[in-house]
């Protein structure tokens, strides 16, 4: 379970924007895609679930599963490199069928087999953002009233 701690500065129906300080597990979270960084620093607004009924100005607690967050970093890092290997390996295979050199063939085959690999990482990423299970989460408000530059 991994957790952040920020402000609201925004609410709808279901959802809370909130601003956090952006820390070293932002760069393999899977919600990434739903977070947006403030002016180029280490402030950003986070869209997530808000199942405590966070207003705007109270100082929250957010929640992100680790299960997610792992399958997630592995599509996200693995499997490009195992796509570029399969893809080298197949091409080294098949290159004396076409009678090519089998470095050249692979070089070729692994970089087909890792840009598939990436419009695959992309496309499933995109949905897996929308499902709720890779969404932060608002758990618990800390504070009441806490002032808000807008």
């Amino acid at each position: 379970m991994a957790t952040e701690e920020g402000i609201v500065i925004k609410v709808d129906a279901t959802t809370a924007w909130v601003t956090t300080t952006k820390t070293s597990a932002c760069k393999g979270c899977a919600a990434k895609s739903s977070c947006t960084t403030l002016g180029g620093g280490k402030e950003m607004e986070v869209e997530a679930i808000n199942d405590a009924g966070a207003q705007v100005g109270q100082k929250v607690v957010l929640y992100f599963q680790t299960s997610p967050l792992l399958k997630a970093t592995f599509m996200l890092y693995v499997l490009p490199i195992l796509f570029l290997l399969l893809g080298a390996f197949i091409g080294d295979q098949t290159a004396p069928h076409f009678n090519i050199d089998p470095s050249t063939c692979s070089l070729i085959v692994g970089l087909i087999f890792f840009g598939i690999s990436i419009k695959v990482v992309k496309s499933k990423g995109n949905k897996l953002a929308k499902k709720d299970a890779y969404r932060p989460k608002v758990i618990r408000i800390l504070k009441d009233s806490v002032s808000v530059k807008v």
